[in-house]
């Protein structure tokens, strides 16, 4: 259990409360005897919203074949939505920008919604976030707009089941591996099996803030900044800038000096606060390529990595140094 909750991050986790079995079928709109008795279920898209992707974990060793790590951008929403549903946080589920979209049941499944707030309805009918709902074949499930944050998460129990590449189902939307954004008429396949007993039903979260600190452990170059660079880049407060993306957190403010142009090409990953040409910091995201050119400040963790995928363009970015 420590392993899947050290993935949602203080910010993410305020309460944890396991529920009776019969406490919460009786609070939700179906029972769970179903829950074992069918194999496969499907779900149709009738609405893929602004950009809904297959996402799990990612992949972790193959950084030396070029391949990124790829993965939910927000870690611990995901893992949260797959142990709603009884599954492992390896599992595949939907990453959503920005909610919008409609899928419609064919057959009976459990499923659960996080992430980014948004009204969550069955059949026009309001559900909340972040608990286990039933759903049956013929009952649509639609997601409005996100009222803040950036990415709801949608998990079913078993998983998606798509065809693996480098051992993940998870799409890299830089190097193109993985499976296609959904759109309107792809099936979703789930494995019902493929879950064990959910050890929860209900978890109170927080919401994604605009206002956000991540702590930068050394990089390799942090004698790229002199002494006033580095003033400058722990007191001023940076916005995310909307070009932001699953690739890179860029953000805007003051320029930092220009780093040298000469440093040969080294491994990068996810979570490190690169500093290009134009003095603007980037802090790569899941989907950056495994090498890069541009001096590496410092690495944040992956607890800054899901504040950041949730935060809107214009939030307040706010660095400070672990040692």
């Amino acid at each position: 259990m420590a392993g899947w909750l050290a993935l949602i991050g203080p910010h993410q986790r305020s309460a944890l409360r396991p529920q009776p079995r019969s406490t919460v079928a009786a609070a939700t709109r179906r029972p769970r005897a179903f829950r074992e008795t069918q194999r496969v279920s499907h779900f149709v898209v009738l609405d893929p919203g602004n950009l809904s992707l297959i996402q799990d974990l990612g992949r972790s060793a193959f950084a030396a074949q070029g391949v990124a790590r790829a993965g939910a951008a927000d870690l611990g929403s995901h893992a949260l939505a797959q142990r709603l549903c009884g599954n492992s946080p390896h599992a595949a589920g939907v990453e959503v920008l920005l909610g919008g979209l409609r899928l419609r049941a064919e057959r009976s499944c459990t499923i659960a919604v996080t992430g980014a707030p948004a009204d969550v309805r069955i059949n026009g009918e309001p559900h909340g976030q972040n608990h286990a709902l039933d759903v049956v074949a013929g009952d649509e499930l639609s997601l409005s707009r996100a009222t803040s944050g950036m990415r709801v998460y949608v998990a079913f129990r078993g998983g998606i089941e798509t065809p693996t590449v480098f051992g993940s189902r998870s799409r890299d939307t830089l190097g193109g591996i993985g499976p296609e954004p959904l759109t309107v008429g792809d099936t979703l396949t789930i494995d019902n099996l493929a879950a064990e007993p959910a050890w929860f039903d209900v978890v109170a979260v927080r919401p994604p803030t605009d206002e956000i600190v991540i702590t930068l452990a050394p990089g390799p170059h942090d004698d790229a900044l002199d002494a006033d660079g580095w003033n400058t880049l722990l007191h001023t407060v940076w916005q995310l800038d909307a070009r932001s993306d699953r690739i890179g957190f860029r953000l805007a403010g003051s320029a930092l000096p220009a780093p040298s142009s000469d440093l040969a090409s080294f491994p990068v990953l996810a979570g490190c606060v690169q500093l290009p040409g134009n003095g603007l910091p980037v802090v790569l995201g899941p989907d950056c390529g495994v090498t890069g050119g541009y001096p590496v400040l410092g690495i944040v963790d992956q607890a800054a990595l899901s504040a950041l995928a949730q935060a809107r363009p214009g939030a307040h970015i706010r660095m400070r140094r672990s040692h």
